[in-house]
């Protein structure tokens, strides 16, 4: 799964950037992708836990599942969420490991980062922090997380090889990854995978 040669990935993440800077300034707009909080609601998400987050993070989520359906986080774990948008996952993440445990989110998009960071002083959520990186090169220590999730991030990475090799690092021995995220059925066409509006939306 290496780098798609039609594909320039500083060009790509740009887009991608730009992409994510306008849900977290217009989080009404028409996207390509469901947002908001009754789009959470509708992929599963524990609504106690999602009553909690404030609409500063909520109405620019952008999953593309429910990545806590594959179980609750144990409390006391040390959890990395990468491309944490503007915190949703993070800040639901929180309240599950809290009160001994930490959620570290890691975005590239700085407009998505400030979204994060203003939605956990809101709720008062003092177990999670926000930083910027890139999945392919994540700025932690070896062995930092027992557990990673992501949502909706890795498919928009032409290089997975990387990404999952950051993400083996990171772990402690025995963690866990609970992933959402989409997958293809069928090959996409020479065209399709130099079109970068589809790996964009």
């Amino acid at each position: 799964m290496a780098v798609n040669a039609d594909i320039d990935p500083a060009l790509l993440k740009d887009e991608i950037k730009k992409t994510y800077a306008s849900l977290s300034r217009e989080p009404d707009k028409d996207f390509i992708f469901p947002t908001g909080r009754a789009w959470a609601v509708d992929i599963g998400y524990p609504e106690a836990l999602l009553a909690r987050i404030p609409e500063t993070a909520v109405e620019s989520f952008a999953g593309v599942a429910n990545p806590f359906a594959l179980g609750p986080l144990a409390p006391g774990s040390h959890v990395l969420d990468i491309g944490s948008g503007a915190g949703t996952d993070s800040l639901v993440a929180a309240q599950m490991v809290a009160p001994e445990g930490r959620v570290t989110g890691v975005d590239m998009t700085d407009e998505m980062l400030v979204k994060a960071r203003t939605a956990a002083r809101e709720m008062g959520q003092e177990n999670v922090e926000f930083v910027a990186g890139e999945a392919e090169a994540l700025p932690f220590p070896d062995e930092s997380f027992d557990v990673v999730i992501s949502n909706g991030v890795i498919d928009l990475i032409p290089d997975k090889d990387a990404v999952f090799s950051e993400i083996v690092r990171v772990l402690r021995p025995g963690g866990s990854i609970q992933i959402a995220d989409v997958t293809l059925q069928n090959p996409v066409s020479e065209e399709a995978r130099r079109d970068i509006d589809l790996w964009t939306g």
